[in-house]
């Protein structure tokens, strides 16, 4: 063979090498983007955990991110919290809260209604229709549970209570049964009002939901 033919057969091997190359870092590049794309959890409910009372970097969507961060998890968490809604306002808001490229859901809604007085049947409902609309979107969802406050009497309370792992039977979706377990009327998690948690009391509450929040990131496609 011609050195000159030698040339081109080795000009050729080389384009082809560069170009195989490029093709596999483009892949890995894009492959690695739409990981963290999809890797988008939006935390959907009322001041819990919206941050009332604390910085924006301390409230539980932020703390939570650096959780999972922290064990591996390339994951951004979106806070879509407002503080005072209802089951009823979350429903009405549902559409622009929950963006499209989103991967999977908590859903932590009643606080207000219980303590409102409201009754259990309609937050129950408003609560389905939040879970059957993202059921149709195909997002894993975590239902994090709530407690009626006593004042209202026993019937009250019981019927409240009891919706939360009724929803997650009915709706197949994971259930973290009481989202402040070991922070209610405990002092030193709370802000002054004794409702809200402090940045200590959300700090809790993320080392105790972690690991239902890891099975529900295991469930994203």
């Amino acid at each position: 063979m011609m050195p000159t033919q030698l040339w081109f057969k080795f000009r050729d091997v080389l384009i082809f090498g560069v170009v195989a190359f490029v093709a596999v870092a483009v892949s890995s590049v894009g492959g690695r983007a739409a990981a963290d794309k999809a890797r988008k959890l939006v935390v959907f409910g009322d001041s819990l955990v919206a941050g009332y009372g604390v910085a924006a970097n301390r409230a539980f969507p932020a703390q939570l991110e650096a959780a999972l961060r922290a064990k591996g998890h390339k994951v951004a968490v979106i806070n879509a919290g407002v503080s005072g809604d209802t089951t009823a306002a979350g429903l009405a808001r549902f559409d622009w809260a929950i963006p499209p490229d989103a991967s999977a859901v908590i859903v932590e809604l009643g606080a207000n209604d219980a303590l409102r007085g409201l009754p259990p049947k309609l937050a129950r409902d408003n609560l389905g229709t939040i879970l059957s609309r993202l059921k149709a979107r195909g997002l894993p969802v975590l239902l994090a549970g709530m407690r009626a406050p006593r004042n209202w009497g026993n019937d009250y309370a019981t019927a409240f209570d009891a919706m939360y792992p009724a929803l997650a039977k009915v709706h197949g979706v994971e259930l973290y049964p009481f989202f402040l377990e070991g922070i209610a009327l405990v002092d030193k998690f709370n802000q002054r009002d004794g409702m809200h948690p402090n940045e200590n009391g959300v700090a809790e509450i993320v080392r105790r939901v972690l690991p239902a929040v890891e099975r529900l990131l295991a469930r994203v496609k």
